[in-house]
């Protein structure tokens, strides 16, 4: 059984540990604030020891409100994995509105053995509302190091008006929502061939791809026009890839 060690949190960001009856340990980030505003400042940190197994989720989808001028919030979130330990990072998605100010930053770092499983979906303004985003500020980092070395470094930049820029060919083709999720595991290969039939088939308003970036290493990219397409491509995905497990805010 997967235990807690070490617990300490402040502000409006804390952690639940619903029961789940499984060995491995589940743990719920909950923002009391409500979400995330110009000058808000986040910062989670979580370690996982050797053969622990820990899933990390939100209870609800995150929000980057309006910020007034010149102010940045800053989300910083920096994991660790030990040797034989597994970890689950399943945010539920970030949610951008008109004239937010974000930067964030997600550092994950596995130990030889270690193995993970990491989706970060991003939702550009809110469809059924009617919402485009014409003047945002969102810079977001992702890195992952095994032993130390970068295997995985990712960034997005959108400034100004996303809508636009989504809508180039080259970026988004008109998509609304996306999402990169990770695996990092000695079965990822064999997870490859088992995640491509359930990539999206069509190109309309769904679309993705699934590689290897080293035979312990997969990595997928899933665009759609909304989050409820982005939710139809990745739950599946989710499922297998997590053997089931994926936790039961995701389905709500």
């Amino acid at each position: 059984m997967t235990r807690i060690v070490d617990l300490r949190q402040s502000g409006s960001s804390k952690l639940i540990f619903p029961d789940t009856h499984r060995p491995d340990l589940e743990a719920v980030l909950v923002n009391t604030a409500g979400g995330i505003t110009g000058g808000d400042r986040f910062d989670v940190q979580i370690g996982v020891t050797a053969g622990a197994s820990l899933t990390v989720t939100t209870q609800a989808a995150e929000r980057a409100y309006r910020a007034q001028t010149g102010e940045i919030a800053q989300v910083t979130t920096r994991l660790s994995v030990a040797a034989q330990a597994r970890l689950h990072w399943l945010p539920q998605e970030l949610i951008l509105f008109e004239r937010c100010a974000l930067s964030r930053r997600l550092e994950i770092d596995l130990e030889p053995g270690a193995q993970l499983l990491m989706v970060e979906p991003v939702v550009l303004g809110r469809a059924a509302m009617g919402e485009t985003l014409h003047d945002v500020q969102f810079r977001d980092r992702i890195r992952i190091n095994r032993a130390n070395a970068p295997i995985y470094i990712d960034g997005v930049d959108l400034r100004g008006d996303a809508a636009a820029q989504m809508a180039r060919p080259a970026t988004g083709g008109g998509a609304g929502a996306m999402a990169s999720v990770v695996l990092a595991s000695p079965d990822a290969r064999g997870a490859l061939a088992a995640v491509r039939p359930l990539l999206p088939q069509t190109l309309m308003r769904e679309s993705g791809g699934a590689s290897l970036l080293a035979p312990d290493l997969l990595v997928i990219r899933l665009l759609a026009a909304d989050s409820y397409l982005l939710r139809r491509s990745l739950l599946p995905l989710l499922d297998h890839l997590s053997r089931n497990t994926l936790p039961l805010s995701w389905r709500l």
